[in-house]
């Protein structure tokens, strides 16, 4: 609807397959792929929307022939199910007993190792993950060559989980940690003009006045900005005009999961 609209043969703010990332989003993109040359357990974490979902994405995006990226997103399980899930990642036949599933997993990351691929497993939404499911995933990956990283995204309730005493051994493995802040105004109106950009949309189809609006209520967030630009775009496909203003943006606001909980009316 968006594209017809505008006449746009992307859709607007779509990372893609290739995302543009941030200066801080390139700098962690800069150091993993190193820890996984001498093996490395890292942390990426931060709050809902600052952009970790990019990062895990651009990671995808390494080289192929020298990377080898399993990604776990299932989180909540037990030990037995994400050994399973391991396995499809692995790409390693599911043969239904623990112990012979760690030793087929250890065995393929010894043949990627030989092979001269770097293993950098992703573990998204860590935070999730049962506190015995990663001490038994840390001895696991003991086993492997010391040719890997593992990566895990989270948010920062996993870094005290980590401060526990019982996990103090995962914790003392940590390489590199990372918490993705929320960006400053100026970052997140760089990062709108650069998706208008991005999908051939021209700076003035935000008005200043909106693009100042957007800033301040996406309060840092990229999924919040993103979202609201999204929203305004719609209500301006509604509104059939071809710029967004400041009203386009304020019906966006008045919805109610825009709207802060004080603001919210008594039931």
């Amino acid at each position: 609807m968006i594209r017809a609209h505008f006449g746009l043969q992307k859709n607007p703010f779509e990372d893609g397959d290739n995302p543009k990332l941030l200066a801080h989003q390139q700098e962690v993109m800069d150091i993993l792929p190193v820890h996984a040359q001498q093996g490395g357990l890292c942390l990426i974490l931060d709050e809902p929307g600052t952009g970790k979902s990019v990062l895990k994405h651009a990671i995808l995006q390494l080289d192929p022939k020298r990377h080898v990226i399993p990604v776990l997103n299932r989180t909540l399980h037990t030990w037995h199910t994400m050994l399973r899930i391991l396995c499809e990642a692995f790409k390693v036949e599911f043969d239904g007993r623990d112990h012979k599933c760690e030793r087929l997993l250890v065995a393929e990351a010894y043949r990627l190792h030989r092979s001269g691929k770097l293993l950098m497993p992703v573990i998204d939404d860590a935070h999730l993950m049962p506190s015995e499911c990663l001490r038994k995933l840390r001895l696991l990956l003991e086993d492997f060559p010391r040719s890997h990283n593992l990566v895990l995204i989270g948010q920062a309730p996993l870094l005290q989980t980590l401060s526990l005493g019982v996990n103090e051994e995962i914790k003392s493995r940590v390489t590199y940690s990372v918490v993705l802040q929320r960006l400053s105004p100026e970052a997140i109106e760089a990062f709108i003009l650069n998706a208008l950009d991005h999908a051939g949309m021209g700076h003035n189809t935000i008005t200043v006045e909106a693009l100042a609006l957007i800033v301040r209520s996406g309060e840092g967030l990229l999924r919040r900005t993103k979202n609201l630009c999204l929203g305004s775009l719609v209500q301006a496909v509604r509104d059939q005009v071809r710029c967004v203003d400041l009203k386009q943006v304020n019906r966006v606001l008045l919805q109610p999961h825009w709207r802060k909980d004080c603001d919210q009316p008594l039931a």
